[in-house]
């Protein structure tokens, strides 16, 4: 598997005009289902066009292929909010997210500086949950319960602190 993170690029919008058909997609994701592909190619091309200092989002791709995206939202001057999505179903459960997380945290605690990343997972998510306790987040407490998969559930707060990072890859 050879996971690299690559900025978005024309072309891109196209990608996830096929991942909004997938309803299930849209339903873990958290995008709303059945939206007009023109739609999600004017968000996308927003995207590709830029966005403001405070988010980031990177294409994941393997082997060429744009297969998800990485982002680190609501960025201050220490910290930001990670999150991950992988598009195709057929994709999901091979490690992608998880290689893509290790690689956008490199880039969070070293170039960009961070100190801090955060994580929201909605509580039913247990894939999420796996995901960000292998990479070493821990728990921090809650936030407001919002809708999920059609329901309104428990959002788990998720932290990890450049220091534990560093602290983790020390030789002993």
């Amino acid at each position: 598997m050879a996971v690299t993170l690559r900025p978005l690029r024309p072309g891109d919008e196209q990608v996830a005009v096929r991942w909004a058909a997938d309803p299930e997609f849209c339903l873990a994701a958290g995008w709303t289902p059945r939206l007009a592909p023109r739609l999600i190619n004017r968000h996308w091309q927003l995207l590709i066009a830029g966005t403001g200092p405070d988010f980031l989002r990177l294409g994941i791709e393997e082997n060429g292929q744009l297969v998800g995206y990485v982002d680190l939202a609501n960025r201050q001057a220490h910290t930001a909010e990670l999150g991950v999505a992988i598009g195709e179903r057929a994709q999901w459960g091979r490690g992608l997210a998880a290689e893509a997380c290790r690689l956008m945290l490199a880039q969070a605690f070293g170039p960009l500086g961070l100190t801090t990343v955060t994580a929201q997972v909605h509580a039913p998510n247990a894939r999420s949950h796996r995901l960000m306790l292998g990479l070493g987040f821990t728990v921090v407490g809650r936030a407001e319960p919002e809708v999920y998969r059609g329901q309104m559930v428990e959002v788990i707060c998720y932290g990890l602190r450049r220091a534990d990072v560093q602290q983790a890859s020390a030789p002993p």
